[in-house]
């Protein structure tokens, strides 16, 4: 059979030159995409840090928020934020087949800068050593789960239908804990929290590869390859934060 394959093959001589010209695509297609996530990751780490930097100051060696900070963690600025990143991550992604790539990558990056805002505030609760700790520990674990969904022939759209119907759920027991307050309750959203985006770190890094079309032009790949980075990014922002309440030590 495989003697029977070659022939064949040999027989059709565009056929490999144009699976080569396929796979090409296809991997700088994927590298676009991981670039665009770890720029966006680069970026809300850094304003995160700035952010805590320029809101928090030592006194007699306790931390205390500067004018700033508490403009940033309270009142209506820290509600407009909320809204704001929560506005423009629905508008990129309903409006995304209208926009140039350009301009979807602009507004990806801002969202990106707009929640390393919010997420500056992790460093108020958890110490310095222990985010960077969770942060590599994240790193490595996204790396393999996405690996393993890049490169697996299983299919994972069931798994990623199911892990999708959990998302919500998940949330729902989130706003529930909101009231409650309940430290078993706290734990176990932790826990599914992880798997989830355990899960479909894999399961969107397959569906952005099954996107790939040799077909396609410039502007609809780099529409795909902002919507496959936000994706991705989010997964992975997602995973250091749950990660981040089993591995952070509190202040």
């Amino acid at each position: 059979m495989s003697d029977f394959d070659r022939n064949y093959a040999a027989t059709r001589p565009g056929y490999r030159a144009d699976q080569v010209a396929i796979d090409a695509g296809l991997r700088a297609y994927m590298i676009r995409v991981y670039n665009y996530m770890a720029s966006g990751v680069a970026l809300t780490g850094a304003v995160a840090w700035l952010t805590y930097s320029a809101a928090v100051q030592e006194v007699g060696g306790r931390l205390v928020l500067t004018p700033f900070g508490q403009a940033i963690y309270g009142g209506p600025a820290a509600l407009i934020l909320l809204f704001g990143t929560l506005g423009l991550v629905f508008f990129l992604s309903f409006r995304i087949g209208r926009l140039q790539p350009s301009t979807a990558l602009a507004l990806f990056l801002a969202y990106a800068g707009l929640l390393g805002l919010m997420l500056s505030s992790i460093f108020l609760s958890y110490t310095g050593a222990s985010i960077t700790r969770t942060f590599f520990i994240s790193a490595a674990s996204f790396g393999a789960l996405s690996l393993y969904g890049y490169s697996t022939q299983r299919d994972l759209s069931p798994i990623g239908s199911f892990l999708v119907m959990g998302l919500f759920g998940l949330i729902l027991a989130m706003l529930v804990n909101l009231f409650l307050k309940s430290s078993g309750l706290e734990f176990a959203i932790s826990v599914i929290g992880v798997l989830i985006f355990a899960g479909l770190t894999a399961w969107d890094t397959q569906r952005i590869k099954e996107m790939y079309s040799a077909a396609d032009d410039g502007t609809v790949i780099g529409r795909k390859a902002v919507m496959g980075a936000l994706a991705l990014y989010l997964d992975f922002i997602n995973l250091f934060l749950f990660l981040l309440r089993f591995m952070g030590d509190r202040r």
